[in-house]
């Protein structure tokens, strides 16, 4: 009995670490038809969640630099040294988590890839300790351009609206290769809640945050993936 539940925990966590790294090597060259998060959104959507959602998938090399350098401003200084973790930030949304696990992100752009293809909202720790397994796999297997082109992608900018090429047409009426600095800080100061945040019309907090994106963009000028 003992062999066979050790065979069993065995096969399990084999393919808890085994599946995973199928669809990373797979994503690596294949576009996702959906992912992680827009399942979770579509099974149970949120209020103001729309009936069509709006997604078209647009290379890296058709999206204006400004916007991987204006969301790694706004959300992932770091992106282009670390490898997945930010460890300072980790230990401290554990250090101040509940009893219920983390309560808070403080995510690299890795993690949120990770995240929003492979995962589903949650706040578990198990669940933080499979988006580490998978954003060590990108950082390794995918590299940094891969990971901002999948980012850019499925990322949600506002209900229902995936990807940055949906956003920029959504909001500015140009493709995502058209879209200037400033237009690149109004989208990229919605991500941490596109539900409450718009780029436009702008409120006084979105200004002042899209200022201060701005201001980072400037400090660390050329952003090399």
């Amino acid at each position: 009995m003992k062999r066979k539940i050790k065979r069993v925990l065995l096969t399990l966590i084999g393919l808890a670490l085994g599946l995973p790294l199928l669809l990373v090597l797979l994503l690596k060259f294949a576009n996702p038809p959906f992912w992680g998060w827009e399942i979770a959104r579509t099974l149970f959507p949120p209020q103001n969640y729309p009936a069509q959602t709006q997604h078209q998938w647009v290379a890296l090399t058709s999206i204006s630099p400004a916007m991987p350098a204006a969301v790694i401003a706004s959300e992932d200084q770091r992106f282009p040294e670390h490898w997945g973790v930010d460890m300072h930030a980790l230990l401290s949304v554990l250090e101040n988590s509940g009893s219920n696990g983390p309560d808070r992100g403080a995510s690299t752009i890795t993690q949120q890839t990770a995240k929003n293809v492979f995962l589903f909202p949650s706040h578990t720790y198990l669940r933080k300790a499979y988006e580490l397994y998978i954003a060590v796999l990108l950082e390794l297997i995918w590299g940094k351009e891969r990971i901002m082109e999948m980012y850019l992608n499925v990322v949600e900018f506002g209900p229902g609206i995936y990807g940055v090429q949906a956003a920029s047409q959504h909001y500015f009426g140009v493709s995502a290769s058209q879209i200037n600095r400033y237009q690149a800080a109004q989208l990229a100061v919605v991500l941490p809640n596109p539900y409450r945040i718009r780029p436009q019309p702008m409120t006084r907090y979105v200004q002042q945050r899209v200022n201060w994106v701005l201001r980072q963009m400037r400090n660390l000028g050329s952003v090399s993936l």
